[in-house]
């Protein structure tokens, strides 16, 4: 191992910087564990590159294969895609996932949402749009309640037209997205340049 400098090293044929004795390399396909190469090619092919955060996380195959189910999952939900945008979105900002804020303004985007909506979510805002903003507090409640959501706050979540199935989809949402974006700060993953244009940073205290 060849010293660089106080805080970046080189590690077989790899740049890692170093936080305290934490240690996040940027995986290709050669040099990750087998378990996660699949994953890797699969996120490869859908997006056409390999995610710098993906390639971090293939340090733990399962955690990163458990990620890609479980967001896959919350995809299948009925929960429409807007309103599955606002969970991740009010969870990424809520955590301080700068990439993941970052690739979902693009996923908005690409859903045609608009720049109110976008912007309302990437500065923690309530939304002009009802129903999408109870997707947002419903979001919040449940994690300042820990769960225990009271009757009123649920009733105001049904009462924009969701269902109980719904209810239980939003925690879908908040498990798979907690994990990756306490995984993506964790691992200090880097914005990659196909996210740029949407990049975001934690507001300041």
């Amino acid at each position: 191992m060849d010293k660089l400098d106080n805080h970046v090293y080189c590690l077989d044929n790899h740049v890692v910087e170093l936080r305290g004795a934490a240690v996040f390399v940027d995986h290709t396909l050669e040099s990750a564990p087998d378990a996660s190469r699949r994953s890797m090619e699969a996120t490869a092919r859908r997006l056409g590159y390999l995610p710098a955060r993906v390639a971090r996380l293939a340090e733990s195959p399962h955690l990163l294969d458990g990620f890609l189910k479980l967001s896959g999952m919350f995809e299948a939900t009925a929960l429409e895609p807007v309103a599955r945008e606002v969970v991740i979105m009010t969870i990424a900002t809520r955590n301080g996932c700068h990439v993941c804020v970052a690739m979902h303004t693009g996923k908005l985007v690409a859903l045609g949402a608009g720049p109110d909506v976008i912007a309302a979510l990437r500065d923690q805002e309530p939304l002009a749009d009802a129903r999408l903003d109870a997707v947002r507090v419903f979001t919040l409640e449940v994690l300042a309640t820990h769960g225990a959501v009271g009757e009123e706050a649920l009733a105001a979540f049904l009462a924009q037209g969701f269902t109980r199935q719904n209810a239980l989809e939003v925690v879908l949402g908040i498990g798979a997205y907690t994990m990756s974006t306490l995984a993506n700060r964790l691992t200090d993953a880097p914005l990659d340049a196909q996210l740029a244009p949407h990049a975001w940073e934690v507001p300041a205290a």
